[in-house]
């Protein structure tokens, strides 16, 4: 991965290097200012709503309760990032969840989600990076179950603004299993991360998840049923 980038988690100190990068790209994917996968206070998917996605996303990220690893080149701009979170705060299955219902795995602790690169500087790294940053954090956050349900690209023509949730063949790179096919490419993946899993990115060391609420808290060693 080249030297020049470098990750930061997404709070309230990165929201104008993230809000710049959306708004430099349109709003990315039509205007959704990556607000799939989070759920609204009834539970429901906001997908089907009106309202301001900007602030709405400003309001979660503030508040700590929307997460990812943002990474920025050497110019200081921020170039992509790979959206993380506890499940509670990324409860939707955007993509193939009937399927994914009718024989659930066991329950993660995280999940993956919304990757997300700049235009100008796609296939160079910026989504392995988040992946690391996503994985790093998460681990500073006290590990879990994660889970992803990203596609398999072996072997197929797979456009990579097509790829949100990135792919299976980088998944396994990091020590991710494939659980179970949901769709004609989709799998879920999963990975158990431990606390001394730290250190995939040397930047994020300085990094206090206690600045983040609902970060503030490690989760107990995961046990052996996963």
């Amino acid at each position: 991965m080249p030297d020049e980038y470098t990750v930061r988690a997404l709070d309230a100190s990165t929201w104008d290097a993230f809000a710049e990068l959306v708004e430099r790209n349109g709003g990315v994917f039509g205007g959704c200012w990556c607000m799939g996968h989070h759920a609204m206070d009834n539970g429901e998917t906001y997908r089907f709503q009106k309202y301001d996605k900007r602030a709405k996303k400003e309001e979660l990220v503030r508040a700590g309760r929307a997460h990812a690893a943002l990474v920025f080149g050497a110019d200081g701009l921020a170039q992509g990032w790979a959206k993380y979170g506890r499940l509670a705060e990324q409860p939707i299955i955007e993509h193939n969840r009937r399927a994914y219902e009718q024989d659930p795995p066991a329950q993660p602790d995280w999940r993956i989600t919304c990757f997300y690169t700049d235009t100008k500087h796609r296939r160079q790294g910026i989504g392995r990076a988040g992946l690391e940053g996503a994985l790093d954090l998460i681990a500073q956050a006290g590990g879990g179950l994660v889970e992803a349900l990203p596609e398999v690209t072996a072997g197929r023509t797979a456009h990579g603004r097509f790829l949100f949730e990135m792919t299976v063949e980088l998944y396994e790179e990091y020590g991710f299993e494939r659980v179970r096919q949901i769709g004609k490419h989709r799998w879920i993946v999963h990975r158990v991360v431990r606390p001394t899993d730290a250190g995939l990115r040397p930047e994020l060391a300085v990094h206090r998840p206690s600045r983040d609420a609902d970060l503030e808290h490690a989760l107990p060693e995961p046990d052996g049923s996963r």
